[in-house]
């Protein structure tokens, strides 16, 4: 059985950092890509960051590049996503999801592909 669990959220000021991590198990971690995505109130869920766990590839979208950084240890089987000058536009629901590799395609703004989610994360940043 396939579970990721996050960890991480919380509050924080608008220029702080936050560093989630989602812990995997149920599945050959370099066989899966596995992605982070947010849900904000109101507003549908958006694919924030991936990284494939054979080769390491990553994306991230418009809206994070250079402030968030996605990585993973193997051996830990946990990706983090690193957020950084972090804005109040970035609070939202956050959820780990895994796809296998081959099955998981990025569009400009979105993934698809993902068959397993967490539960979430909460992250608030005040003004």
């Amino acid at each position: 059985e396939v579970q990721l669990v996050e960890s991480g959220g919380g509050l924080v000021q608008t220029g702080g950092s936050l560093r989630l991590s989602c812990t995997a198990s149920g599945f050959i971690f370099e066989d899966y890509a596995i992605g982070w995505f947010r849900q904000a109130p109101g507003k549908e869920r958006e694919g924030v960051s991936l990284i494939r766990g054979s080769v390491g590839q990553t994306w991230y979208a418009d809206s994070v590049k250079g402030r968030f950084t996605i990585s993973s240890d193997k051996t830990k089987r946990t990706v983090f996503l690193k957020m950084n000058n972090l804005k109040p536009e970035d609070t939202a629901v956050y959820y780990c999801a895994a796809g296998p590799s081959h099955a998981v395609v990025v569009f400009s703004t979105t993934i698809s592909g993902m068959d397993s989610w967490g539960k979430g994360t909460e992250v608030t940043v005040s003004s």
